[in-house]
């Protein structure tokens, strides 16, 4: 997702992106329809669950029931499949309607299959569930539910009071930047808002409609959008992992919103209700939220003082306790890393070393393979797929030493890795908190021979804190072990396949030899490739098809525009 920017150094607009993610979309709808229309729920979201999505009432008002046997004529039907944001097109793609006769065929955005409805007489005579790619019945159903092609749907006799409205502030804004002497700025605001209005006269919609939302919605100036945490009951449990991440990022996401757009409406791009069209502020997100778990191996001041209740999961069953840790002074930490790395990968054991810098990690991992040691680094410049393929190599001895910087902290299972070198570990600040000390401490703690060297001259209040809180989790362990006579032992943990090697996306290859007739078919059936991946576990694989559709779908963008 690439947001709408302006960069006013160098006069660059940075357009939204448009192109979406079909599979995060399905999804999507398919997570706000399933919110709407039943109680066993579970949602699995980032941050974007606290950004504009649209009004659930109105999202549910547009919900259209059909029944076998009610009377609806075909047009009547196309007309309220338009008005909820549906297209007609001559392929199933989703939100699109494919029209045959008396026969329609209707591909929702959040369903995995084809919605056939057939009319006889102006009377819904059938309804029936298609599979996607081969369009064989699969299901006939007596009733069903349709939901709306977009998030942001208006009521048509809402519509007319919101151009009305986006008018009245149009007329405002542009008064005031030509006051102000911005011409340019004033004319581009002209331009573009009245583009938009007419497109939301005519089909309803228009790309960036998001930022017309709080003249859609009638929500006066300054009140929060609605979210997809409005699309869950009101007794609903909200858990929040690795909180003493995520409380400070959905904390932080307002006010760099705010600051984009302040750019985009002072320079003419974007009215300044679209400011309207923003993240929850953290209070605002609290009062929506009045049920939550925290979950964190490292919890911060917040947590704390917003739980009534702390449960500590210390007690591992395998018996495994925090790794013992050794300080180290900084002055040749490389070569005594080296030495410790070598000891280790003769024991046919993984390390992983942690530094401050991106090219830290990189230098020290070319300089360990000058060394003769299976080293690579893993950073966020590290794309996905590759970063898969690279902690599958790590687990099966294909690499010995992963170097990184701040990605080594968290959510990596590695029961392979007996060391973990942590240099410069005295330089106080977010990667060298007591934190972050914590959770890198822990990535040797799946391994019953796991140690930790921390690299320091000086005995940081982080390093102590970080000590401390090891100390007396290996206390507690230690003392656990020997009430129940429980003998240590490492994770045992079976090495998924990661991303087979036979698997290459294939798009760039096709280029010259694809028949553009065929390429909607062809990726309807990656697609289908790609959920049933999923639905086998073969995530990677998945993912690798997944970007293979991508580059279908951009090679399918570029034989329309030739």
């Amino acid at each position: 997702y690439q947001p709408e920017a302006y960069v006013a150094r160098t006069d660059t607009y940075i357009e939204k992106e448009a192109d979406i993610n079909q599979e995060i979309d399905r999804l999507r709808h398919a997570a706000t329809a399933a919110l709407l229309s039943r109680q066993d729920v579970i949602v699995v979201a980032s941050v974007s669950a606290i950004y504009g999505l649209g009004s659930p009432a109105e999202y549910k008002e547009t919900i259209l029931p059909l029944q076998v046997g009610e009377r609806k004529t075909r047009e009547e039907l196309i007309n309220l499949l338009i008005d909820m944001q549906y297209l007609r097109s001559q392929g199933y793609e989703r939100g699109s309607i494919f029209v045959r006769g008396s026969r329609l065929d209707i591909m929702p955005p959040g369903l995995d299959h084809i919605i056939r409805i057939e009319l006889d007489d102006a009377t819904i005579k059938s309804i029936q569930l298609l599979h996607p790619v081969s369009q064989a019945i699969e299901e006939t159903l007596h009733h069903i539910a349709i939901f709306p092609a977009k998030h942001f749907v208006i009521a048509p006799n809402l519509l007319q009071n919101a151009l009305t409205s986006i008018e009245q502030e149009l007329t405002q804004q542009v008064a005031d930047l030509t006051k102000r002497g911005k011409i340019m700025e004033a004319d581009r605001l002209k331009r573009r808002t009245r583009h938009d209005m007419a497109l939301l006269k005519e089909v309803g919609y228009c790309n960036g409609i998001e930022n017309y939302s709080r003249h859609l919605t009638g929500r006066p100036a300054g009140e929060a959008p609605s979210t997809l945490l409005d699309y869950f009951p009101s007794d609903f449990l909200t858990i929040i992992d690795e909180s003493h991440v995520t409380v400070t990022q959905i904390g932080g996401m307002y006010a760099g919103d705010q600051a984009r757009k302040e750019t985009l409406v002072d320079y003419g791009f974007r009215l300044p209700s679209a400011k309207d069209n923003r993240p929850l502020t953290f209070p605002e997100f609290e009062a929506r939220t009045p049920q939550r778990i925290y979950l964190s191996a490292t919890p911060g001041k917040y947590e704390r003082e917003h739980s009534l209740q702390i449960v500590e999961q210390i007690i591992r069953p395998t018996g495994l306790i925090d790794p013992q840790v050794d300080i180290r002074p900084t002055a040749g930490q490389v070569e005594d890393g080296i030495k410790e790395i070598q000891l280790e990968v003769g024991k046919h054991q993984r390390v992983l070393v942690t530094t401050l810098t991106k090219k830290m990690a990189e230098d020290l991992a070319s300089f360990l393979i000058k060394e003769g040691v299976k080293a690579t680094y893993l950073h966020s410049d590290v794309d996905t797929i590759e970063r898969i393929r690279i902690l599958g190599q790590l687990r099966k001895g294909e690499v010995e030493v992963l170097v990184g910087v701040n990605l080594l902290r968290e959510g990596l299972d590695l029961p392979e890795v007996s060391l973990v070198l942590i240099f410069d570990a005295d330089r106080e600040g977010f990667l060298r908190s007591d934190t972050s000390l914590i959770q890198t401490i822990g990535r040797a703690a799946r391994n019953v021979n796991g140690r930790v060297v921390l690299y320091a001259d000086v005995n940081t209040g982080s390093m102590k804190r970080a000590l401390d809180e090891t100390d007396r989790r290996r206390t507690i362990q230690l003392a656990y072990n020997k009430q129940h006579n429980i003998t240590p032992q490492s994770i045992q943990k079976a090495i998924m396949s990661i991303v087979p090697d036979e698997i290459k996306p294939a798009a760039p290859e096709l280029a010259e030899s694809l028949d553009p007739d065929k390429l909607p078919s062809l990726i309807r059936q990656r697609e289908a490739d790609m959920k049933q991946a999923a639905k086998q576990l073969r995530f990677e694989e998945a993912a690798l098809i997944r970007d293979e559709v991508m580059q279908l779908r951009k090679l399918q963008r570029q034989f329309r525009d030739r």
